[in-house]
């Protein structure tokens, strides 16, 4: 199995707040990159005007569940077709 494929495994886990699905159910996930230590992780939500709130939860439980996967050590995450897709990437990629 290879690294993506270990974190979309993982990724299983993370439900979306409002619906209570799985966002691999759900097919938020966009992309999945490795490289070396690094994830680099592209999604979206179900609408472009998520609340903020909704859109920062599954982010960082993305950076969190991604970074449960052995080798990986730091995870870039970036929120794609939303209304603030920019600030909130800026405020989960500050995070650690």
């Amino acid at each position: 199995m290879t690294k993506e494929e270990e974190i979309l495994e993982k990724l299983k886990e993370v439900k979306d707040p409002e619906f209570g699905h799985s966002i691999i159910e759900r097919k938020l996930i966009d992309e999945v990159r490795v490289e070396g230590d690094r994830a680099k992780i592209l999604f979206h939500l179900t609408v472009p005007f998520c609340p903020d709130v909704f859109a920062l939860f599954i982010g960082r439980e993305i950076k969190k569940k991604a970074k449960e996967v052995e080798g990986i050590k730091r995870v870039e995450v970036t929120l794609q077709n939303h209304n603030k897709a920019a600030q909130l990437t800026e405020i989960l990629q500050k995070e650690e």
